[in-house]
C-alpha cells in the first residue's frame, strides 16, 4: 500500500484508539502537498520491503555530493527499513544507466553530465549578478531516472534535501531528536520538473557562547542553509594598535587618510591575493579627538547607544582603505567585511556609495528583536527598516544581516520565539536586495525551539507559508498529542507576538509569561502528557513513538524551568519573600540540569559558565543576600512598601517646580477611567495626570510609552504614603530598592534625602543587581510618611521592577 506522509504512523496509532481527527486531516493535507507537481507515472523506489533502486554518484564527486548520496540512502532506509545502495564505481554506473526499468537517482555533477540540459535549468533560476555565490537546484524525473543537481556542491545536496521534504521529512532541530521522518511501506517519486534559486546568497547561523554544535552542520544542510561568509568580526585593533592614542583602540583617528594608509599597508598582501578580510570595529563605543572625526560625529546622535554616531567617519575610513587597494590591485576579487554595529549601526548621514570590495554586516544588537518591521507597536523596528534600506543603498545591496536568535541577550533558558519578527522582516530583506542573513545563535533549543528551522525555510524561500509550516510541525513532532501541544506553543507564540515590550533581557519575562498564561500552558501540557503516557506503556514503540515520548519529556522540563523561574520572580519582586524565591530558583536550575543532560543542544550555560549577578544562579544568589537583610541575619524587615504607587510622567521636567514630591496626589481621573486603558492604549493617558503603577515591573512593560508608541524616556515620579510607629523608625533604618533602573532622587516628607548619581544611563554598564540602598535613619517620623522617587530614564528600561521594603540594619 502506498502510504502518504504521516498516514503510516497515524494508522498504527488509530488501531490503538489514540489517533485524533486532526492528525488525519493533517495527513490528507500533506498527501495533497505531495501530489503537487506530480502528474503521470510514479517511480516506485521501495515496495513490500524490497527495492531495485540505486543511487549514482560520480567516482570523482566532491565530499558534498557523496554526502548527498549517502544521506539519501540513509533517510530512505529510515522511512522504509530498506537500504538503497550508493554506486560510485564507473563500470557499475554505466551498467545501472543501461537499465530502463530499475529506478536510479543520479546526483550532482554526474546528473549534469548525463543530462546537460539541467545546467540551463539551473542557470535560469539562480541569482543573476551575484556577489559571493548563487545557489540553485533542479530535480527532474525522466523514465526511470531521478536527476538531482545544483549550481555548486552545496546545491547538489540541497536538491536531495528538497526531495526529502517532498517525502515529508522534516528537520526541526539538530540531532535525531529534531528529525521527523515518516514511515512508508511503499515509497514513490512522482513526475517532477522543478528548479529553484533562493534570493539570498548568505543563509546561515553560527553557535556563539561556546554552545553545543552537535548536529548543526547536518541541520543546516537539510534546511538549505550554507556557510558563506565575508569575515566581519572584531578585528580592527590588530591593525591600529601601534597608532592608537595611549594604546586605546577606541580612540584612533578614524577618518584621517593616514589611518587608512596605515591599515591598507597591513592588509595589502591578503587583498592582493584575493582573500576576504575583516576590518570590523571592536566591541565597544568609539570616540576620537581628530577634528575631522569630530566634524563627522556631529552629524547625528545615536539614541540607542547615547553617543555620537561614528558611521560617517568609519565609512570615510573604509572607502579610503578600499580605494587605496583597488588602485593598486584592480583585478583582485578580495572582499573587506565590516560590522555596522554599536555606534555605527545608524547609516551615514552624507550621501555615500561604498566601494565595491566592501561588505557590511548590519548588527542591530540594541533594537527590538521581538516584533517585525511592519508592526505598529514597535517604532524601533520601523526605524530599523529605514536603516536597512539606507544601508542597502549605501552598500549597493552588499549587506548581510547579522542578527541574534535568541534575541533576549541576557536570558533564563525559557522560550524566546522570533517567528513574528522574521516572517515580516524577510520580505524587506528580499526587497532591499541584500546578500542574506548570518545569525548569531547559541543553539539552546529549549529557548529557540523552532526559530532556526523557520529562519532556514524563509531564507531559502521568503514566500514560505509560515502558518502552514507551524501547523504541520505539531503532528510531525508530537504525534497524537499534537492538539494540546499546538495550543501550548501557539499560546507562547501569541504572547510574544502581541506584547508591547521592545526590550531584550530577562526583565521582560513577567510581562509575557503571566500567571494566566502559565496556568493555560500547564493544563495543555498535562493533557498532552496523558496522551503520550498511554503510548509509552507499549512494549514495541516505533522510532517515532520513542521520539514523541522524549519530546514530551523535553517540553515538561522546559515548562518546569519556566514555571519555577516565574515563581521565583513573583516571590522576590512582588511578595518580598526571598527565601521562597530562592527555593523556586533552585528547583528551576535543577530542572535545567535535567534538561541539559538529555541533550547538550537544549541549553548553552554549561560550557561558557555563568558568573555574576546577570545570570540565573547570580540572581538566586542576589535573593539569598536580600533574604539576609530581612530574616535577622544582617537585618530585620520593618515593612513592605506598597505594591502599587501613584505615578506621574514628567516629560517636560516640571515636577520639581510643581512639587510632585509633596503636593497632594489627585487620583480621581485614574479611579474613574482606569478600566478604559490597557497596556496598548495607556500611551494615550492624559499628560500631567496622576495614575497608578506597580513596582514589580518596569514602567514601559506596563504601557508607559509616548503617544507614538516609543518607550517612555525622560523624568517621572513615584509617590506613596506609609504609616509607621515609633518602634518601626528606631535603629538603623534603610530603604532598599532591590530592583531599580535609572538615575534617581529620593524625597521623604518633602525633603530630598538621596541622589543615585553613579548609575550609568545604559543599563548593561551597571551592576546587574540594580539595587539602591538608602539610609533613612532619623529621616522618618511616627505616623504618615510621604515617599517620593524621581527617576530620569534616558534609554529603554525605566523605574522599579522589584518591590521596595524598609529594614533595620543589624548592629
Amino acid at each position: 500500500m502506498h502510504v502518504p506522509f504521516f498516514q503510516g504512523e497515524a494508522g498504527r496509532l488509530k488501531k490503538k484508539g489514540e489517533i485524533m481527527e486532526k492528525i488525519l486531516i493533517a495527513g490528507l493535507v500533506m498527501f495533497v502537498l505531495l501530489l503537487v507537481s506530480c502528474n503521470g507515472k510514479e517511480i516506485v523506489i521501495v515496495e513490500n520491503g524490497k527495492t531495485d533502486a540505486k543511487i549514482l554518484v560520480s567516482g570523482s564527486a566532491s565530499n558534498m555530493e557523496n554526502l548527498a548520496a549517502q544521506d539519501l540512502s540513509r533517510f530512505i532506509e529510515m522511512m522504509t527499513k530498506v537500504k538503497v545502495p550508493v554506486v560510485n564505481n564507473e563500470e557499475q554506473i554505466i551498467s545501472a544507466l543501461k537499465e530502463k526499468n530499475k529506478p536510479v537517482f543520479i546526483i550532482g555533477s554526474l546528473a549534469i553530465k548525463e543530462k546537460p540540459d539541467l545546467q540551463k535549468k539551473i542557470e535560469s533560476v539562480k541569482k543573476k549578478n551575484f556577489v559571493l555565490r548563487a545557489d540553485a537546484i533542479t530535480i527532474k524525473t525522466e523514465g526511470n531516472r531521478i536527476y538531482l543537481a545544483g549550481s555548486n556542491d552545496d546545491s547538489h545536496y540541497f536538491a536531495v534535501a528538497e526531495l526529502l521534504r517532498r517525502w515529508g521529512c522534516r528537520f526541526y532541530m539538530p540531532t535525531e531528536f529534531g528529525m521527523c521522518v515518516p514511515e512508508y511501506s511503499k515509497l514513490v517519486v512522482n513526475d517532477i520538473d522543478y528548479s529553484y534559486g533562493p534570493p539570498f546568497e548568505v543563509r546561515k547561523y553560527w553557535i556563539s557562547w561556546l554552545g553545543d554544535t552537535t548536529g548543526k552542520d547536518e541541520f543546516m544542510r537539510l534546511n538549505m542553509m550554507n556557510n558563506e561568509i565575508v569575515p566581519s568580526g572584531h578585528a580592527l585593533a590588530q591593525y591600529t594598535k601601534d597608532i592608537a592614542p595611549g594604546g586605546d583602540p577606541f580612540k584612533i583617528p578614524i577618518s584621517e587618510k593616514s589611518t587608512a594608509e596605515h591599515v591598507a599597508a597591513k592588509i595589502e598582501n591578503a587583498y592582493a591575493s584575493g582573500k576576504r578580510i575583516s576590518l570590523g570595529m571592536e566591541d565597544g563605543l568609539y570616540t576620537s579627538d581628530s577634528p575631522k572625526d569630530k566634524q563627522l560625529m556631529s552629524l547625528q546622535w545615536d539614541k540607542y547607544f547615547m553617543t555620537p554616531s561614528m558611521t560617517d567617519a568609519f565609512m570615510e575610513f573604509y572607502n579610503n582603505v578600499a580605494e587605496i587597494l583597488m588602485k593598486k590591485y584592480p583585478d583582485s576579487k578580495a572582499k573587506i567585511g565590516f560590522l555596522a554595529y554599536s555606534n555605527m549601526t545608524l547609516p551615514p548621514v552624507r550621501e555615500v556609495v561604498a566601494k565595491e570590495p566592501l561588505v557590511a554586516y548590519l548588527a542591530p544588537i540594541d533594537i527590538d528583536p521581538i516584533h517585525g518591521m511592519d508592526d505598529p507597536e514597535s517604532p524601533p523596528r520601523q526605524e530599523y527598516k529605514q536603516m536597512l534600506y539606507k544601508w542597502a543603498k549605501v552598500m549597493q545591496t552588499r549587506v548581510v544581516i547579522y542578527d541574534y536568535d535568541q534575541g533576549m541577550l541576557v536570558w533564563r533558558d525559557i522560550p524566546n520565539p522570533s517567528i513574528a519578527s522574521i516572517r515580516q522582516d524577510i520580505k524587506h530583506y528580499r526587497q532591499a536586495g541584500i546578500l542574506g542573513i548570518d545569525t548569531e545563535s547559541r543553539g539552546a533549543f529549549a529557548t529557540t525551539f523552532i526559530n532556526l528551522y523557520i529562519r532556514g525555510r524563509l531564507m531559502w524561500n521568503p514566500d514560505e507559508n509560515v502558518d502552514q509550516l507551524i501547523e504541520e510541525f505539531y503532528p510531525a513532532f508530537y504525534g497524537p498529542a499534537s492538539k494540546p501541544m499546538a495550543e501550548y506553543w501557539n499560546a507562547i507564540f501569541k504572547a510574544w507576538e502581541n506584547t508591547i515590550v521592545t526590550e531584550h533581557e530577562y526583565f521582560v519575562a513577567p510581562a509575557i509569561y503571566t500567571d494566566d498564561l502559565l496556568q493555560f500552558l500547564e493544563k495543555r501540557l498535562i493533557e498532552g502528557e496523558k496522551i503520550i503516557e498511554k503510548i509509552s506503556k507499549s512494549t514495541s514503540l516505533t522510532r517515532n513513538e520513542k521520539l514523541y515520548v522524549e519530546r514530551m519529556k523535553f517540553t515538561r522540563l522546559g515548562f518546569e524551568i519556566l514555571k519555577n523561574y516565574m515563581a521565583m520572580v513573583k516571590e522576590a519582586a512582588t511578595n518580598i519573600d526571598y527565601a521562597t524565591a530562592v527555593s523556586f530558583g533552585e528547583k528551576g536550575l535543577a530542572a535545567r540540569e535535567q534538561l541539559t543532560s538529555m541533550n547538550g543542544i537544549f541549553t548553552t550555560y554549561k560550557r561558557i559558565g555563568e558568573h555574576g549577578y546577570a545570570w540565573w544562579p547570580g540572581e538566586v544568589q542576589q535573593y539569598r543576600e536580600l533574604a539576609s537583610l530581612i530574616d535577622g541575619t544582617k537585618g530585620t524587615l520593618i515593612k513592605k512598601l506598597p505594591l502599587e504607587w501613584a505615578f506621574m510622567r514628567d516629560p517636560e521636567n516640571i515636577g520639581l517646580k510643581e512639587r510632585y514630591y509633596d503636593r497632594p496626589v489627585d487620583l480621581s481621573y485614574w479611579n474613574n477611567n482606569k478600566d478604559k486603558y490597557d497596556v496598548k492604549t495607556r500611551k494615550d493617558y492624559p499628560e500631567k495626570t496622576w495614575e497608578v503603577i506597580r513596582t514589580d515591573l518596569y514602567i514601559q512593560a506596563q504601557g508607559i510609552r509616548h503617544k507614538d508608541r516609543q518607550s517612555y524616556t525622560g523624568y517621572a515620579w513615584y509617590r506613596t504614603d506609609i504609616e509607621l510607629n515609633s518602634d518601626e523608625i528606631s535603629g538603623k533604618i534603610h530603604l532598599k530598592f532591590p530592583g531599580l533602573f535609572n538615575e534617581c532622587w529620593l524625597y521623604v516628607n518633602g525633603q530630598e534625602v538621596a541622589h543615585r548619581e553613579n548609575y550609568k544611563p545604559i543599563w548593561w554598564f551597571n551592576d546587574y543587581r540594580f539595587e539602591w540602598d538608602v539610609d533613612l535613619t532619623g529621616k522618618l517620623k511616627p505616623g504618615k510618611n510621604t515617599i517620593s522617587l524621581r527617576i530620569y530614564n534616558p534609554h529603554h528600561f525605566g523605574g522599579m521592577f522589584r518591590r521596595p521594603f524598609l529594614y533595620r540594619l543589624k548592629s
